[in-house]
């Protein structure tokens, strides 16, 4: 009877030992694994730089001739600052007024047959009214923003290929026209999700705000998101997510709307971004060091 104890003793004591070396082999292997993955960390490129930065192209719908009641007052400061600022990136502005829908469509078509083959990238800013997924020309036809984005893509501007393309939309995404502080946008048209404003692989689309809200423009001083992208773009030498987190983040946190009306007093803007960028991406050229 012991002799019997004694071996199943020993059997269960042999099959303990071989679990907890598999176990300790299990770990071994699983430290190993862990232990390369950190001497091996993750190599990621920019896109390339070019002889130019490329264009910047900016269309401002301040006018509506058969719509007076819908002139946007302070739009002219927001051109104003953007070409500027635009320039002094080394950028080559190409500024636009009061298009109509079809004549937006016509600019960015010529834009894309232009040869940006010297170019590292292509910017263009949209000012208008708007609702969700579209954006107003100077005659009062809407016009879907996805069909504006379009017109850049790789089949139609080949010499762009593989260079990130940037689209800064200042228009509201909805809710009624406000005459204090004033908005720019009309009734949202329901559901949409911004990202479908991003056609294709290196597109970035950056909207001034949420879909369904307004976007805040003051007629002396133009608009607030405008007004923040420019102060970033020229002072945050950051790969250009970091850049537009802090033009949020400024955006969010230190702006309120001032209006007559309280149901509009007080209120908060939350600019977005939809990129399908596939690199890191830098306005600024590093400074060279100082021998």
């Amino acid at each position: 009877m012991k002799e019997a104890r004694l071996q199943e003793a020993l059997r269960h004591s042999t099959t303990k030992t071989r679990w907890c070396n598999e176990s300790t082999l299990r770990m071994n292997s699983h430290v190993s694994e862990d232990h390369s993955a950190v001497k091996k960390p993750c190599v990621f490129e920019p896109y390339r730089k070019h002889k130019n930065i490329g264009k910047c192209l900016i269309i401002n719908n301040e006018h509506f001739p058969d719509s007076p009641h819908l002139h946007r007052k302070g739009s002219s400061v927001d051109e104003r600052l953007l070409s500027s600022t635009f320039k002094s990136l080394g950028f080559h502005v190409q500024v636009e007024k009061n298009l109509s829908a079809n004549e937006m469509i016509g600019v960015l078509r010529k834009v894309s047959k232009e040869n940006h083959t010297d170019n590292s990238c292509f910017v263009s800013v949209l000012m208008s009214h708007g609702e969700e997924g579209k954006i107003l020309g100077s005659d009062d036809r809407w016009i879907p923003v996805k069909t504006l984005t379009s017109l850049m893509t790789s089949d139609l501007c080949p010499s762009l290929r593989d260079k990130p393309k940037l689209f800064f939309l200042q228009a509201c995404r909805g809710m009624e026209f406000d005459p204090g502080v004033e908005a720019d946008g009309e009734e949202a048209a329901g559901e949409f999700f911004g990202i479908s404003d991003v056609p294709e692989a290196d597109f970035l689309c950056c909207y001034s705000t949420v879909e369904g809200y307004y976007s805040w423009r003051n007629p002396e001083k133009g608009s607030v998101f405008i007004s923040e992208l420019c102060k970033m773009l020229k002072d945050c030498p950051l790969e250009i997510i970091q850049t537009l987190t802090r033009v949020n983040h400024h955006v969010a946190y230190h702006f309120q709307s001032h209006t007559i009306d309280p149901n509009t007093h007080m209120k908060r803007q939350m600019p977005c971004l939809g990129s399908r960028l596939t690199k890191d991406f830098y306005l600024h050229v590093a400074e060279k060091k100082k021998k």
